[in-house]
């Protein structure tokens, strides 16, 4: 049998596990202060960057805090040459009591939850093993690897080589990246298409107007919120939006004779208006969308 301190955290990684949808999204300071075990709420983060809820006998996670780009940070984590996490101690006691309990996590391979800030209020999740304590460096050589539900794995079952684990990061980072853009985009249009108006956040998507792949930031202004219909046909040149917010479609759909979806779902759209954020600072950026806009054109 499971004693309780184990099976609070098997139901706390389940549970951030299946929020974050294995780690490809994010999950919020709500969902994370929320979580409740046989009906008693046990918190998984605190305002403690190591954090050990009342309910358990060691820490169940640790935390960066999210930074706008150039404020500093209380601790400055970062990551070493082989993609580790070299994670700061709490102050300068090695024998601060944060830092005996992560010292024994470590010793006993008890897996942690790490709660990396990507925005105000978002986290991107992983699992952590504590590798090795570095009293001189006052930091901890921490592993990251994805949020797993299941907890019965050694740590050398789960250690990556160097490559693998830059490669993990990187990709976790981006999938955190975007979900965070989606969640900020769809809010800023105040959940609906910008095109066709819908009102179902299942159904819609931000559309990047310059691509990442581009160099297109993940940014508010560089973003739309178009339902999955006309984020296609946006991606596809079907329609285009102008600088000055007009939606236009191209010459041969609006020649195409088809059926009512064809009529209602995109050619009804030509010289409709786009949508735009209330905030000013929101609203699309103007030269990225001349520039997508040309593109748009050099087919149309």
């Amino acid at each position: 049998m499971l004693d309780p301190d184990h099976e609070i955290r098997s139901e706390a990684f389940a549970y951030v596990s299946r929020v974050t949808k294995g780690g490809e999204g994010v999950i919020t300071w709500r969902e994370l202060s929320t979580f409740s075990y046989h009906g008693r709420r046990v918190p998984l983060v605190s305002q403690q960057g190591i954090f050990k809820p009342a309910a358990m006998q060691f820490p169940i996670s640790i935390r960066t805090t999210y930074r706008a780009p150039g404020e500093p940070r209380p601790y400055e984590d970062a990551e070493d040459e082989d993609g580790y996490l070299l994670y700061r101690y709490r102050g300068t006691d090695p024998n601060h009591y944060d830092n005996r309990w992560l010292r024994e996590v470590g010793d006993r391979g008890i897996p942690l939850l790490y709660f990396l800030g990507v925005a105000p209020g978002n986290y991107q999740a992983n699992t952590a093993l504590i590798v090795e304590d570095r009293p001189t460096d006052l930091t901890f050589l921490v592993e990251l690897l994805p949020v797993v539900s299941a907890l019965n794995v050694s740590m050398g079952a789960l250690n990556l080589d160097a490559q693998a684990r830059r490669h993990y990061l990187t990709i976790a980072k981006k999938r955190a990246g975007q979900e965070v853009f989606r969640r900020s985009v769809l809010a800023a249009y105040r959940h609906q298409c910008s095109l066709c108006r819908l009102r179902h956040p299942e159904l819609l998507d931000a559309a990047h107007i310059i691509p990442d792949s581009e160099g297109g930031p993940l940014t508010i202004p560089n973003g739309l919120s178009m339902c999955k219909i006309h984020h296609a046909a946006y991606d596809s040149n079907i329609v285009g939006v102008r600088p000055d917010h007009v939606v236009e479609v191209r010459g041969d759909i609006l020649e195409e004779v088809d059926g009512p979806m064809l009529r209602h779902g995109l050619q009804e759209l030509h010289g409709e208006r786009l949508l735009i954020p209330r905030r000013p600072m929101h609203r699309p950026d103007s030269l990225a969308l001349e520039r997508r806009y040309e593109r748009f054109r050099a087919v149309s």
